[in-house]
């Protein structure tokens, strides 16, 4: 585990530092700090950095959707001293019934007010949830709304929630005055979700019952935001943007959440390189992963790295039972406890599809590519998703057209290479033998080596990590494999000078703008960091009580062993619900057992809440 204890003790030191370099930072964005207070409104706290009255609600700028009955706001910004003023704005879209509103001189924007008395599905202005999507594949931005579209939200108002879009920086919204990389998108949504608490009398939905939801890397960035909350780590980014930390009455402001849908989360970047070539890579041997190469010892190397990263973990199944890694006769590490929950966890997904499919069973080459799963009306996010198979759970991702006549004819199909699956006709059910047999036949990895930091730092999440455009190192364990080996790689195909750990050892200590190094930026960018007790922000957060995540267990985007553990360590930390599960045969998509993601997210709210 020294890799982790390097990450957390030797390099995280925003403290104190990060706070002093920020305040150039400040000034900068604060220059202008004499525009008045409107008549009546709220003004932010001390302490702020924000201009007097500048994050006031405009109670006089609703439009209505007179068809659908819906009021709605665009373009508000969020943030007092803005760096991206083209994303650092949100749209809220409410239910009609939520406010009382009269037509301004204008003739077309409306006055309003929040009505206690009106309800709809059961919820009311002061108990309606908050949804936020969160569509940010591979940690792109989120571009705010410019425009109105009913469809897209449609769902989320039925259902009487309340809808805000924010928009988020990204690693590709980096521009000449502002960055896009980490913290920066996380950081947005927590000056969102302050924003929503600073004018809470105003803006209606219970502020005690916001949730935010993503696939992939907006999955990602969800389980941040979800594990993340009032981490000290963001403050002084929060500050050089202007977002609130108090209210009209000097209460001290939370930009925690109630709730996170995860589909796909690609998270977990200390240790995804070497939790891939651990799940997956060391059961392959071609392209990157070719006998002779470097990269096929790199493999090895990174695979070996992830028991005693796992072990420190502390993981624990259900009954409280410790679930670690132990030396096999064959393989990487591929015995001891948590390698039985493993195989387990896959067994579940498999008869969980074997409970759920009608046979005939013909697998569907549909797949849903984002939170919106198209995301009709101009690209808002969560709006709708595609239809569910008729003969079992919808199974995106797929690419085979072969129709199963029975059960036991898709069991043989599984075993085409070698068995690796038993079926009881008396019992239904399937038992999987080891993890080899499932990742040969299922989950062959798709990406080279050093899938999330590249050799050559050509990855995107080299980006995330980056400094604007230009991509860095960030894996630690990376650094640390390179050093003790170069000498080794150096004799093996494809080995470039370049690649050398002193390239990964300088990325590292480099500082951004608010003066705050990559492994600490990585360490924001980590649900695993607020939840494990060998990480230094454990427990110094606010963690979401509501958890749901599934993710299709064959993508080859990234191991199984990153939404397993964010499940084990959300369960062991406490919080009150986790509602998790492996999707059979779908992939990189927002997989679900059986319907559509958007009416699962909307009833899983609706059940929490009940």
């Amino acid at each position: 585990m020294g890799d982790i204890a390097m990450n957390t003790s030797r390099r995280s030191v925003l403290q104190g530092m990060a706070a002093t370099a920020v305040m150039s930072v400040l000034s900068a964005c604060t220059s202008d700090s004499s525009s008045s207070s409107p008549s009546g409104s709220a003004t932010t706290g001390s302490g702020s950095g924000a201009p007097s009255g500048s994050l006031a609600w405009d109670a006089k700028g609703w439009s209505f959707d007179a068809t659908n009955d819906v009021y709605y706001q665009i373009g508000r910004s969020y943030a007092a001293t803005p760096q991206a003023p083209d994303y650092q704005t949100l749209g809220i879209f409410v239910p009609a019934k939520y406010l009382t509103a009269t037509k301004n001189p204008d003739g077309v924007t409306y006055t309003a007010t929040v009505n206690p008395s009106g309800s709809v599905g059961g919820f009311t202005a002061a108990t309606a949830p908050i949804v936020l999507p969160v569509d940010t594949p591979g940690y792109a931005a989120q571009k705010p709304p410019t425009s109105y579209s009913y469809n897209a939200v449609s769902a989320y108002l039925k259902a009487g929630f309340v809808y805000v879009w924010a928009g988020m920086r990204g690693k590709d919204s980096n521009s000449t005055s502002y960055t896009g990389n980490a913290p920066w998108g996380v950081t947005d949504l927590k000056a969102a979700v302050r924003f929503l608490r600073y004018n809470a009398s105003q803006i209606p939905g219970s502020k005690d019952r916001m949730f935010v939801f993503g696939m992939s890397g907006g999955g990602a960035q969800t389980t941040i935001m979800g594990a993340s909350g009032d981490s000290a780590l963001y403050t002084p980014y929060l500050q050089a943007i202007g977002a609130a930390t108090t209210g009209p009455a000097g209460e001290t402001l939370s930009d925690a959440v109630a709730g996170a849908m995860a589909w796909c989360p690609i998270t977990t970047m200390d240790s995804a390189d070497a939790a891939y070539e651990w799940n997956m890579g060391q059961f392959s041997a071609s392209g990157t992963r070719a006998a002779g190469t470097w990269t096929a010892a790199y493999s090895t190397d990174l695979a070996k790295e992830f028991p005693s990263y796992l072990n420190a973990l502390g993981l624990k199944d259900a009954s409280g039972k410790k679930l670690a890694l132990e030396s096999s006769a064959t393989g990487i590490a591929l015995s001891g406890s948590y390698y039985d929950h493993l195989v387990g966890v896959i067994e579940e997904s498999l008869n969980n599809f074997v409970a759920d499919t009608t046979f005939p069973y013909t697998p569907s080459s549909g797949g849903m590519g984002g939170p919106g799963g198209g995301m009709p009306g101009g690209g808002m996010p969560g709006g709708g998703a595609p239809p569910s198979g008729t003969t079992g759970p919808a199974q995106g991702g797929s690419t085979t057209s072969s129709t199963y006549a029975t059960i036991e004819d898709y069991i043989s199909s599984l075993n085409v290479s070698g068995p690796w699956v038993t079926y009881d006709a008396a019992t239904k059910k399937a038992k999987v033998a080891s993890l080899q047999g499932f990742v040969t036949s299922q989950k062959s990895p798709s990406k080279s080596v050093g899938a999330f930091d590249g050799p050559s730092r050509g990855v995107g999440e080299n980006v995330v990590f980056g400094l604007g455009t230009t991509a860095l190192h960030f894996d630690a364990t990376a650094e640390k494999v390179i050093a003790a080996n170069a000498a080794r790689y150096a004799g093996l195909t494809g080995w470039q000078s370049a690649y050398a750990a002193t390239e990964y050892t300088s990325d590292l200590a480099k500082k951004d703008a608010v003066g705050v190094d990559v492994p600490t930026r990585v360490n924001m960018y980590n649900p695993m960091y607020y939840l494990c007790d060998q990480y230094a922000g454990y427990q110094k957060s606010k963690v979401a009580p509501y958890w749901r995540i599934r993710t299709g267990i064959k993508q080859g985007d990234t191991a199984n062993t990153v939404e397993v553990n964010l499940a084990l360590a959300l369960a062991s930390y406490g919080v009150k619900a986790v509602d998790f599960a492996t999707v059979w045969g779908q992939a990189h998509v927002k997989a679900e057992r059986t319907g559509d993601a958007t009416t699962n997210f909307v009833n899983w709210v609706v059940k929490t809440l009940a």
